[in-house]
């Protein structure tokens, strides 16, 4: 299969789809890999290390999209990139329709099959695709409140962990998945005092034993949310529900009752954001306030390290890639956790969660597939 990459466009967006270790493994799989030029730039990967991998360099990104089969990205394809995807081409890479109406009527539109890496499972009943991204995000969580605590950032001028005789800083992370494991473990590691919020008594379980006493876990209902919100320097949003828009957990209500300067940093923001305030913002001015507090809401966070994400989102995405350039259609009917990934085929909604957030009818993927 004819396999492309183009130069990631998002606004601060530097990963991209597959790195030189990648390209080399679909060239010796037998696949022919288009590279635009420049696209490996911001993971310091120079069009000539492509080249020795095995791939050609192509000047434009149209180039790509129209010579291409398999198209390979980090970031949802923007407008100018949905117009150029056409009946039939794969498209694989993060898509995240449950909050972005036009992103999914413009792929819908395309007849392209949309393989989305935030709902590919696995047989741990993981989301093996989204996870790497999850762990940096999280720990970029922690990165993004310290700095936004400061005094020249607009902070409260709280240094996250404290110093002998003087308090640390609070730390509340709603959700208790790979987001909130992360943070949690950078926040600690850093002297912060930290509770964990979580719906899942047997997750609750785990955390307390990984943990071993370190963090304060608490079960995540809305009284026990505005509770700790409301003496919190900073709260991170780690909720998700696969392939839906995220829950609301913190209201413009509870933020009146919150202490005044403080951040909060919402990584659900890819799925439309956990607090009823968040709207997305980028790496060029990631911060905004609403009420004397601090919002982070930067929709690629893992864009600001794109060496380290790139090379931990092609680790995980390689053999679904593989799978998908050399079986296509096929690829999805023989592997259940792949065909998870489906949102879109040749003009047919396929994920629930989203056509339920989008009000959009929905088939299955089996169905599409005509299975």
């Amino acid at each position: 299969m004819r396999v492309g990459v183009p130069k990631e466009i998002k606004v601060q967006e530097h990963r991209v789809g597959l790195t030189p270790m990648a390209v080399r493994e679909y060239a010796a799989a037998g696949h022919e890999v288009l590279v635009q030029a420049g696209a490996g730039a911001g993971i310091g990967a120079s069009d000539a290390a492509y080249v020795a991998a095995g791939a050609r360099i192509v000047a434009s990104a149209a180039e790509v999209f129209a010579s291409a089969e398999m198209i390979v990205k980090v970031k949802e394809p923007q407008p100018v990139e949905w117009k150029m995807l056409r009946p039939g081409q794969i498209l694989f890479t993060y898509l995240h329709l449950a909050p972005d109406p036009e992103q999914a009527r413009g792929l819908l539109e395309s007849g392209c099959i949309g393989v989305a890496y935030e709902t590919v499972t696995d047989a741990h009943g993981g989301l093996p695709l989204l996870a790497p991204m999850s762990e940096v995000a999280g720990r970029l969580a922690i990165e993004a409140a310290a700095f936004s605590l400061r005094k020249p950032a607009g902070g409260k001028g709280l240094l996250l962990g404290g110093v002998p005789g003087v308090p640390a800083a609070r730390v509340v992370v709603v959700g208790g998945g790979v987001v909130g494991t992360h943070a949690a473990r950078m926040a600690v590691g850093l002297g912060a005092e930290v509770t964990i919020l979580e719906r899942s008594l047997p997750r609750l379980r785990q955390l307390d034993d990984m943990f071993q006493g370190r963090v304060r876990t608490r079960f995540s209902s809305a009284a026990n949310i505005d509770e700790e919100v409301q003496v919190a320097d900073v709260v991170v949003g780690a909720v998700l529900i696969p392939g839906a828009s995220a829950p609301k957990v913190v209201t413009r209500a509870m933020l009146k009752q919150m202490l005044p300067r403080s951040v909060l940093v919402d990584v659900s923001i890819d799925q439309g954001g956990c607090f009823e305030t968040s709207r997305a913002t980028t790496h060029d001015e990631p911060t905004y306030e609403i009420d004397d507090i601090i919002h982070y809401c930067v929709a690629n966070m893992p864009g600001a390290v794109p060496r380290t994400s790139s090379h931990a989102l092609n680790h995980a995405t390689l053999p679904f890639g593989l799978a998908l350039a050399a079986g296509g259609e096929k690829a999805l009917k023989d592997d259940v956790h792949l065909r998870h990934g489906l949102n879109v085929f040749r003009g047919k909604l396929t994920c629930a969660p989203v056509a339920q957030a989008l009000g959009i009818a929905a088939v299955s993927a089996e169905a599409a597939l005509g299975m």
